[in-house]
């Protein structure tokens, strides 16, 4: 009999597909009217032995026929049936067999059954897998999304239903593109392009997946994806299993954004910088808006009083957006019934998760809350800022338009964020307390300006250290000497801080005492050499083993230099100190080939005079080593940069000292060591200001000094001097012949003021005493010392010189 035409399965997996299953028909008397050659190959009986007979007599044993004839009875009242019976084999065994019967109505009423059957164990194994598949679709907390070969959606489970809130049959027959954000559209569909391409499966891959109908939920997932295809390779699609990790994603996005925190906030010692760093880290994971906002004076420094009261500083603004009504570095009032303000009050962090369902949020600041409507703001973190319990201020974070608001887990991470951040910005206030107090000290210590000398032109800069490495200890002088000479000493004591400045103050009063005394500039060194081992000395006794302010002493370096500018003669002396720089009028620059000394405080070792005599116009330059280490520590690059800008001498000094700090500095960068800059362009009296005589030693000289000194007063037009200043060369000639030795030398030097000098060969020094009312001498220095500014003695290698200045006549 010929089979009939079914519309069953043809799959090749189906164990019921015709080409598979074994079947057979029965008329409605149960007996065979048809059988396949596969059901003959399964069940062993050829189709001669069982068409014509009754099926329950020739395939059922008479143990199983009760069980068979209930299915039957079932399937009668049904119209079908399917299940697993156990058959007879044609070798008398018992076989397990699946079954799926169904009844067919021919012309007229006849009624004939057809039944499929195969192998109970495929039958099972196909029935779980179309149980798994169901599963799959309908029961699986795991999404699956199937794409056609047009990469168009064929099916998608409940589980993605679910989660992305519309109907399954929504994204069918549609692309990505069209259900999901751009963003995100773009890389689902090359990941299935390139599925389909290639066959590469792909496995956990995590994207962020936003639905076009609710853009602002972030949603990330791990996607697991492979291509289909049939026996015969053709490819059928590429189905992908999906599965929301946003909550484990927004775990590890919060401890990434602590790790972050700790790398990238307090990268400097400086409050309104750390506060920004804490800005731009929350806006970075955690927030779309971020303001710091500090008490007054914790952004100068100094130490909040207690309560939170005051005014608060906005120190930091991320990102920048001019519609916020208070930028950095206003004032930013603070309104009782705000977030902040209970934030402060009550030092904990505050979350309004959705601002818009707090009616009195409206009623704080109408400007305000217009303003924050405007940037879509709906959901606020207030979070104060405490360290050492010291309330700092407070940081706002805001999230706006399609954000998510924010949650108690995002609270957590904005107070373990501030808590961080707020010891950061506790130290950079308490280092610029001290730095402040340092600089001060030390601007304090430094000259404010340098004077107009007979001598020298000059020009100075000082930089103090950038915040890291605190406020150092260079120093510069430039110091009036006898003569109308001067001094120039630039120094360096190691270390920052308040001890460098302190030391650094210490150092240049001794260099000013010994300078007054008019030593050579060895002598000077050796005298400054000897006070620093002093002090290390009663440190090491006094500082309970503070070795780094002991270091700071021993570790100093100077650098002391006197010009004359009648004789044009320079003496230098260094220790431990960069050679000061010569340029002559030319424009020949050399650097001194000055012996170097050990730095001060070490001892043992003696310092030497330099000499050389200096044209009119040489510049002369003593820097400290801030300088050279500036340029990213390039010393050579900078020594050459140097010559170039100590090139033209006849350039302004203060251009020259700018193109030296601009071309050694990097832009937009505090040193990172202290820099003293000092350059001076010398001067040469004219001669007609300089009267020079020889005396004898012989009792007339006073006379004669008086005849040359008004003289020459009278040719200068100073003749309202000429009664002191003959008075004072008198006296001075007189001592010279009772008590000195050698010949007399008078000298007259007009310049800012009168100089009156006398030398003599003798190192005897003449000293002021009080003559009693009946001797007859011994006033005579002390009228010098009545009618003069200032008077003094200076010693050279051949004698002495006796020295008073008088100022000049006002015009």
């Amino acid at each position: 009999m010929a089979m009939p035409s079914m519309h069953f399965s043809e799959s090749p997996e189906d164990p019921f597909a015709l080409r598979r299953g074994a079947s057979a028909v029965l008329d409605d008397q149960g007996t065979v009217v048809g059988w396949s050659a596969r059901a003959q190959e399964l069940l062993g009986y050829p189709a001669k032995e069982v068409i014509g007979r009754a099926w329950q007599d020739l395939l059922v044993d008479a143990l199983d026929l009760p069980v068979v004839r209930s299915v039957v009875v079932d399937a009668m009242r049904t119209g079908g049936w399917f299940g697993v019976l156990p058959v007879r084999h044609r070798d008398g065994r018992r076989v397990e067999m699946g079954f799926r019967a169904r009844a067919i109505t021919r012309d007229g009423d006849s009624q004939e059954w057809f039944l499929v059957g195969a192998p109970a164990a495929e039958v099972i194994a196909w029935e779980r897998d179309r149980a798994l598949l169901d599963g799959l679709y309908r029961r699986s907390p795991i999404g699956l999304v199937t794409y056609g070969p047009d990469s168009r959606v064929i099916r998608v489970n409940r589980a993605v239903a679910k989660a992305s809130g519309v109907p399954a049959e929504a994204p069918v027959g549609r692309r990505p593109r069209e259900f999901m954000v751009d963003e995100d559209a773009g890389p689902t569909e090359e990941r299935v392009r390139h599925v389909l391409e290639t066959g590469e499966p792909l496995i956990f891959t995590e994207q962020s997946a936003r639905a076009r109908h609710d853009p602002g939920r972030d949603r990330i997932v791990s996607i697991s994806a492979f291509r289909m295809e049939d026996p015969s390779g053709r490819v059928l699609g590429v189905a992908e299993t999906i599965e929301d990790v946003t909550d484990r994603h927004r775990a590890q996005r919060r401890l990434a954004l602590l790790n972050e925190a700790s790398a990238k906030i307090g990268t400097s010692l400086d409050v309104t910088q750390t506060a920004r760093e804490l800005a731009e880290v929350a806006v970075h994971g955690l927030a779309d808006f971020c303001s710091v906002d500090l008490l007054k004076p914790v952004t100068l420094g100094d130490e909040p009083v207690s309560g939170a009261s005051g005014p608060l500083i906005r120190a930091a603004l991320s990102p920048p957006e001019q519609r916020v009504p208070f930028q950095e570095g206003d004032v930013v009032p603070l309104l009782p019934e705000s977030p902040q303000a209970r934030c402060l009050f009550e030092r904990r962090p505050i979350l309004e998760g959705l601002l818009s369902l707090r009616p009195e949020w409206y009623a704080l600041d109408r400007r305000r809350v217009e303003i924050a409507l405007g940037l879509g703001v709906h959901s606020l973190i207030a979070v104060p800022l405490v360290a050492r319990g010291l309330v700092l201020g407070l940081v706002s974070l805001w999230r706006s338009r399609h954000s998510e608001p924010f949650e108690d887990d995002d609270a957590a991470v904005a107070q373990e964020l501030s808590s961080r951040a707020a010891v950061c910005i506790d130290n950079a206030r308490r280092f610029t307390q001290q730095q402040s107090a340092a600089l001060t000290l030390q601007r304090s210590l430094l000259p404010s300006a340098a004077s107009d000398l007979p001598a020298v032109e000059v020009a100075c800069r000082y930089l103090p250290a950038s915040s890291e490495p605190g406020i150092g200890g260079d120093w510069f002088d430039v110091i009036p000497l006898s003569g109308a000479r001067v001094a120039l000493v630039v120094g360096d004591v190691v270390g920052h801080g308040i001890h460098a400045a302190a030391s650094m103050g210490r150092l240049r009063a001794a260099v000013r005492t010994l300078a007054s005394l008019d030593l050579e500039p060895d002598e000077v060194v050796a005298g400054l050499d000897d006070l620093v081992s002093l002090l290390a000395t009663e440190l090491e006794a006094n500082t309970d083993g503070n070795g780094s302010v002991i270091e700071q002493m021993l570790g100093a370096t100077c650098v002391y230099a006197v010009y004359d500018p009648v004789s044009r003669h320079c003496s230098l002396a260094r220790a431990g100190h960069p050679a000061p720089m010569v340029t002559t009028p030319d424009g020949e620059v050399t650097v001194l080939d000055l012996p170097a000394g050990p730095p001060l405080g070490l001892g043992g070792l003696p310092f030497e005079t330099y000499d050389l005599d200096l044209p009119e116009g040489s510049l002369l330059t003593l820097y400290t080593n801030g300088l050279l280490e500036a340029r990213n520590g390039d010393i050579d690059a900078a020594l050459e940069h140097l010559h170039e800008c100590l090139a033209h001498p006849a350039d302004p000094l203060d251009s020259t000292c700018h193109a030296v700090v601009e071309g050694l500095l990097p832009k937009e960068h505090l040193p990172i060591d202290d820099i003293a800059l000092l350059i001076a362009r010398t001067r040469v009296l004219p001669p007609q200001n300089v009267a020079t005589w020889q005396l004898p030693l012989e009792a007339t000289s006073a006379a004669r000094a008086r005849e040359l000194t008004t003289a020459k007063l009278t040719e200068w037009g100073l003749s309202e001097l000429a009664f002191t200043t003959e008075l004072v060369a008198s006296e001075l000639v007189t001592n010279t012949y009772r008590y000195a030795a050698g010949p007399i030398t008078l000298r007259l030097i007009r310049t800012h003021c009168l100089i009156c000098e006398v030398s003599d060969t003798s190192h005897t020094s003449p000293h002021l005493r009080r003559a009693l009312s009946t001797d007859e001498g011994g006033r005579g220095l002390f009228l010098v010392a009545q009618v003069t500014e200032r008077w003094g003695t200076r010693y050279t290698h051949d004698g002495k010189t006796v020295w008073t200045e008088q100022p000049l006549p006002h015009a």
